[in-house]
């Protein structure tokens, strides 16, 4: 009898222990799913912070140019090379868009590689720098780097947890760059999107919830903090079957062949210029983005300021039927964010970008009088936006989203595609994986190495 209660005091102590651990998992992992969901909550809230940041960088440069236009010949050579000499000099990691560093850390394997790069340090650099950029007039936008500061975050939280599993930590980083997406436009489903096509290629049970999360919490963040709005107002545009689909020819194919140029190009400059011109550019790499802001100011003079910033006033402008401007526009801001994304200042493509889409279908609009002209500058935009990134989903769900026009959708999807073929006629390479490639040549070659080979399978 004696035996008999022992044993089962033995069975029911060891019933309570597992119990207890059972219990003291549980605790641990909702203290992780806590601290997971805090992060999303900050990454939603950067995103906002930067977005008043960046508009009032803008607002100063309106007011240094109500003093005169002149001021700019000085700000903006000044500004570019102050802004390369501390990226180069303190925050390395932080150049560029941020969009190409968030893909490149997918696949660097070493743990410390990604922490120097997704620190919060250079996050909160990247932020600083980038309205700086703007206020000295460089045609860079805030949503790319709000990618690489929604991935270095999210980062910190796997470093913070003690995360090990690379597959975690990877899911993570794609969840922090979907996020900031999505807090950046107001765009939850774009942002899952451009998760999938753009950084990760595919789409992975292990890592699909992790992102779904991050996107509504830090979504839902913004839209507490500044209001349920839409990037570019609300437009009611159609493109009725028949012969308004001639401007999805037309939009597809401008969008394509100069969408794809544009990217050829700054693949083609982030490999380094040959001869005289790229020593120059490697040893005297502050003075080249003086000069860099020398242009920059010279093509702000000639379009009356309309080139500098990210172009969203414009662009919106145009979307609601606002303003017309000439072929110039467009024109002048393609040659403006080229120089300002060669100069090496920190900054985004994605709202110069949809400013250059958006001036160009405008332009084209003018000589469609059978379809509706603000439908013409929604194709447009997407048009050039989905050759520049060749992620054509991405790129129709972003326009559509934040255009509050789901009537347009199908017509947005096909000028996209043919853009996006067109595109890859011209440029083999996507822009963000090519300069991810680039940007892990000098940090891990053997994740370059399986960077190119997800790409190669992808084509």
């Amino acid at each position: 009898m004696g035996l008999e209660t022992q044993a089962g005091d033995l069975r029911k102590s060891g019933r309570i222990r597992h119990f207890r651990e059972t219990a003291k998992m549980t605790t641990s992992e909702w203290r992780k799913k806590a601290i997971y969901w805090s992060a999303c909550i900050a990454v939603g809230c950067a995103a906002v912070v930067f977005a008043a940041g960046a508009d009032e960088a803008a607002a100063l440069r309106h007011k240094v140019l109500e003093i005169s236009p002149w001021l700019m010949l000085v700000l903006t050579p000044g500004g570019l090379a102050l802004s390369s000499w501390l990226t180069r000099s303190y925050f390395r990691g932080a150049q560029g868009s941020g969009i190409p560093q968030a893909i490149a850390c997918i696949y660097i394997e070493d743990p410390r590689t990604v922490n120097r790069v997704l620190s919060l340090r250079i996050a909160a650099a990247k932020m600083l720098l980038t309205c700086f950029g703007l206020f000295s007039g460089a045609s860079i936008g805030r949503e790319g780097p709000t990618v690489q500061v929604g991935a270095a975050i999210m980062n910190t939280v796997g470093r913070v947890t003690q995360l090990r599993d690379a597959v975690g930590r990877n899911a993570l980083v794609l969840a922090g760059g979907a996020a900031g997406v999505a807090a950046a436009f107001n765009t939850p489903l774009a942002g899952i999107v451009f998760g999938i096509e753009e950084l990760a290629h595919s789409f992975e049970q292990r890592t699909s919830g992790t992102m779904l999360t991050g996107v509504v919490l830090s979504g839902v963040t913004a839209i507490a903090l500044v209001g349920n709005y839409t990037y570019f107002g609300h437009t009611d545009a159609i493109v009725p079957v028949g012969v308004s689909w001639l401007a999805v020819i037309i939009c597809g194919v401008m969008g394509g062949v100069t969408g794809g140029l544009f990217s050829a190009l700054l693949l083609r400059m982030s490999s380094g210029l040959p001869g005289i011109a790229g020593r120059f550019v490697r040893e005297r790499p502050v003075l080249f983005a003086a000069l860099c802001g020398l242009v920059l100011a010279f093509i702000g003079l000639i379009s009356g300021g309309m080139t500098y910033g990210t172009g969203y006033a414009q662009a919106r402008a145009i979307i609601q039927g606002e303003e017309h401007y000439p072929a110039s526009y467009f024109v002048l801001k393609y040659l403006a964010t080229i120089v300002s994304y060669c100069s090496g200042i920190p900054g985004g493509l994605f709202a110069p970008s949809l400013s250059v889409g958006a001036g160009m279908g405008g332009w084209v609009a003018q000589f469609l009088p059978h379809t509706t002209p603000g439908a013409v500058v929604l194709l447009g935009t997407v048009a050039y936006f989905s050759a520049v990134v060749q992620s054509p989903l991405t790129a129709s769900v972003i326009v559509m989203e934040m255009c509050d026009n789901q009537q347009i959708t199908l017509a947005l999807l096909a000028s996209a595609f043919l853009a996006f073929w067109i595109s890859r006629m011209i440029c083999r390479q996507p822009l963000y994986g090519g300069l991810a490639e680039r940007f892990l040549h000098s940090v891990d070659e053997k994740a370059e190495a399986r960077l190119k080979k997800a790409h190669e399978c992808d084509q």
